[in-house]
């Protein structure tokens, strides 16, 4: 992954049609002590096999350690919890009951849930806690934490805005704010929440913000809540499509679900999106029964199945997770070899956004879309927009390729295709 631009003050246009530079004056990478993260996180990350910091951490965590606004441009899966996490424990006070030192607002739960697991750990280390406070959970249960008083709250809008109106917590002793996927808020339609939210923190605070892009009204909040914010950019956009192999497939509608089960059979940890929640379980249960170990998530299952679903899935015991994409956004899940498109991205961003959670942190990885009689003319004007121009090959669920589809050419010659 290369690191782009870093600048400070007001954006003053686009800053990411600038010439890049170097983070860096040296070849060396920064380590976390010398970008000043204290001995006892040193080690929880050396613990945890973290010893160098990616480039949104490198970039970005010195300056929100010195207290500056940061604003971040670094998509999902580039290292962006420590980035913030790691200076929001390190600056805390000690809290008091219902009255948290630090907030960071993420989109969805399953955000929530994760931000929480990386974080624990390193606040247990050094005395302080943290808790998730998410919608579809006990409310009771995440009362009782405010009460008990909590350094560090990772939370929903929504869920946060009812404790604040029920008086169960107070965002006048805030004294780090920290806005996660802000692009993703955007889409979701909870920019108006997250500005309510805003405009309650009362007093002097320092806010860091990131997200995947930084124009229209992410830029916006960056005005109205950020202080002569610094300026960090990751470079990620060719990981999405560079980075990573792509194979469109045309298969039969009867077929379809043997074809995907065959893919999963010759693959390690495969993400699979459908358009919508009903296929989502139908594919699900199919796998299974194909011998596959599969489930579902999406709105409408109970927040423990989600939450099951993913545990087992990061811990191996799934080996395909088949997800709609709103219960996708915000998942940060490494090590995935394949993403299916068992129903093709509605449109090129759709694809762009599903397809690089296989090619996260410089990882290697594929990109199958499969593709039934009527969908071929998306198929090929999605193939333009992302720039990827290849044959659709017409495979069954018996076809040798399909084990190996890293090592198949689909440009090579003799390859049934459908024109």
């Amino acid at each position: 992954m290369r690191a782009g631009a870093s600048r400070a003050g007001n954006l003053g246009g686009n800053i990411m049609d600038e010439p890049t530079a170097q983070p860096n004056r040296n070849d060396e990478p920064l380590t976390f002590e010398q970008l000043g993260v204290s001995e006892r996180l040193v080690k929880v990350l050396a613990d945890q096999g973290i010893t160098e910091p990616f480039a949104i951490q490198r970039l970005s965590i010195a300056d929100a350690l010195a207290g500056r606004d940061v604003c971040g441009k670094a998509k999902t899966g580039s290292g962006k919890t420590l980035a913030f996490g790691l200076p929001l424990l390190e600056r805390l006070d000690h809290a008091e009951s219902r009255r948290p030192r630090g907030l960071v607002l993420v989109p969805t739960r399953e955000l929530a849930l994760q931000v929480h697991d990386v974080l624990a750990p390193l606040a247990e280390a050094i005395g302080s806690r943290v808790v998730a406070v998410y919608g579809g959970a006990d409310m009771n249960k995440q009362i009782k934490a405010l009460s008990n008083g909590v350094e560090a709250i990772i939370a929903t809008p929504g869920r946060l805005i009812d404790l604040v109106d029920r008086k169960e917590v107070e965002l006048g002793g805030l004294e780090i704010v920290v806005v996660d996927e802000a692009d993703r808020m955007a889409d979701m339609g909870f920019l108006p929440q997250v500005e309510w939210l805003l405009r309650h923190v009362d007093g002097e605070h320092q806010t860091l913000l990131f997200s995947a892009t930084l124009d229209g009204v992410v830029d916006g909040l960056i005005k109205r809540y950020q202080h002569d914010p610094v300026y960090h950019e990751v470079e990620s956009s060719t990981v999405t499509v560079d980075a990573m192999l792509h194979r469109f497939l045309f298969v039969h509608e009867m077929d379809k679900v043997k074809v995907a089960a065959t893919i999963a059979r010759n693959s390690g940890r495969v993400l699979v999106f459908t358009n919508t929640k009903r296929v989502a379980d139908r594919l699900a249960s199919a796998l299974n029964e194909e011998g596959v170990r599969a489930a579902a998530i999406h709105g409408d299952l109970r927040q423990s199945q989600r939450e099951d679903a993913l545990r087992h899935f990061t811990a191996g015991k799934l080996q395909v997770m088949v997800a709609t994409d709103v219960a996708a956004r915000g998942l940060h899940i490494d090590d995935i070899d394949v993403v299916i498109h068992y129903d093709p991205a509605p449109d090129h961003k759709t694809y762009l956004h599903r397809s690089g959670r296989t090619a996260r942190a410089g990882s290697k990885g594929m990109a199958v879309t499969l593709s039934i009689w009527n969908q071929e003319l998306e198929i090929k004007r999605l193939q333009k927009r992302i720039g990827v121009l290849q044959p659709i090959a017409e495979m069954f669920s018996n076809d040798a390729r399909l084990e190996d589809l890293a090592s198949w050419d689909p440009h090579s010659a003799g390859t049934p295709t459908r024109r």
